[in-house]
């Protein structure tokens, strides 16, 4: 089938950041003309004065956390991780899919198509991510076998779920190591050589805050990024949530090993956990920075228009230099940022011909984005724009919402199914 978006403002993120005014052409689920106007298609989506995008990419969240929203809130770090324990550990099948679907709306109506998830059970979460139309790269979470409520070795389950799954069209497979306070060095060297010889995502929470970095330290003389760095464990394919305690030295040392970073600053702010992700130093030195929302029990939210603006607020409060981390370089990392992350830089995170059509149309006709002109656009976006803009979005050439209806999910059923299931695990606790 070919679908074609027409006459749109067109800001393709392509490399010389192009914004151009016609249509955008998709033939299946890849994107053949930009900016032309008038060619044949079987689907017409009217975007007269509208702003065509590429999908946001989320880089960092729990997405079947999402029923748990509102129910830890307002609590210090270690009283947090108490009450979040104590619930995951009576999570059964039936809520995680609640909290997946849930999530995975959220996601679609605030325009995300590609996400990152880092948590156990992926296998049930890949049945509603299959089920909504998004992408979703989901990472088994990996930790020593002393520490989990996993049935069996993590790595092991690990395993056997990318392999399952290796073959779905929109479930990319990855693995998921918690954290250095959790993950001893086999379990790090089994994990990244597993990584690096399937090519999968390895994703890790990393220097989150003060305590986790000076506890490794005080066990092994070193801090975490070092500490990894002198395994040998770091490659491509790492991608590190948080990093909001690094040393410049750690930066370099990330940016040497040519991985990714997702910094998540509404989470880190919301936690109290301190520290500001050092995001000027990571471009200097090379590290590809992304943005993730974390989970709605840290966040309550999966709006990646609110994380790019709160990213770089955050940043040029805190460096009083309003300079640093710009619009453009905002939007960069919500989109071909995060795809080169994920390892889907050559196709996706941009609209050009030959890339898979992962877009989403934004109103126009908004009054929080006009005045709408090609100079003002991206900081429109980024500064003024939120997730109700969103009208339609194509994942891979599916339309998952089209003027702001859900094709792919029963809102009601959703909605309902997470209420019970919020009910229940408070109801346990």
């Amino acid at each position: 089938m070919r679908t074609a978006v027409r006459d749109a403002w067109i800001l393709t993120q392509d490399a010389a950041r192009g914004i151009v005014r016609g249509d955008v052409v998709i033939d299946g689920d890849t994107i053949v003309s930009v900016g032309g106007t008038g060619e044949d298609a079987d689907r017409e989506i009217p975007a007269s004065g509208d702003i065509v995008m590429p999908g946001l990419v989320n880089t960092h969240c729990h997405v079947a956390m999402s029923v748990m929203k509102g129910s830890v809130d307002d609590l210090n770090f270690p009283d947090f991780l108490d009450n979040v324990f104590r619930i995951d550990s009576d999570r059964d099948d039936d809520d995680l899919d609640a909290g997946a679907r849930l999530g995975l709306m959220e996601m679609v109506r605030g325009g995300t198509t590609t996400f990152v998830d880092l948590y156990y059970s992926q296998d049930v979460i890949a049945k509603a991510v299959e089920d909504s139309g998004v992408r979703g790269v989901l990472c088994w979470a990996v930790l020593d076998e002393e520490f989990t409520t996993q049935s069996g070795k993590p790595m092991d389950n690990c395993r056997r779920f990318c392999e399952s799954h290796s073959s779905m069209r929109k479930v990319v497979p990855g693995v998921g190591l918690q954290g250095v306070y959790v993950c001893g060095r086999e379990t790090w060297e089994e994990a990244s050589a597993y990584s690096q010889e399937s090519g999968r995502v390895m994703t890790f929470h990393l220097s989150e805050t003060r305590g986790e970095v000076n506890e490794h330290q005080r066990k092994t003389g070193m801090r975490p990024a070092d500490w990894l760095g002198s395994m040998g464990v770091l490659h491509p394919g790492c991608l590190a949530a948080h990093s909001a305690w690094l040393t410049v030295n750690e930066v370099r040392a990330l940016g040497k090993a040519g991985m990714s970073a997702s910094t998540c600053p509404v989470s880190n702010m919301k936690l109290a956990t301190g520290g500001v992700a050092p995001i000027p130093e990571m471009l200097e030195h090379g590290v590809n920075v992304s943005i993730g929302t974390d989970g709605s029990a840290t966040n309550n939210s999966m709006d990646m228009f609110a994380e790019m603006k709160t990213l770089g607020l955050l940043q040029k409060s805190s460096r009083w230099d309003a300079t640093v981390t710009p619009a453009q370089a905002l939007l960069d990392m919500a989109t071909i940022g995060g795809a080169r992350a994920v390892g889907m830089g050559d196709r996706t995170g941009s609209i050009e011909k030959g890339k898979l059509a992962d877009l989403i149309v934004l109103d126009g006709k908004a009054p929080n984005l006009r005045p709408l002109l090609p100079q003002n656009m991206v900081s429109n976006i980024v500064y003024s724009g939120n997730s109700l803009n969103v009208k339609t979005v194509l994942c891979q050439g599916d339309m998952l919402m089209q003027d702001r209806r859900m094709l792919t999910l029963n809102e009601d059923k959703v909605l309902a199914k997470a209420e019970d299931a919020w009910t229940k695990l408070c109801s346990r606790r």
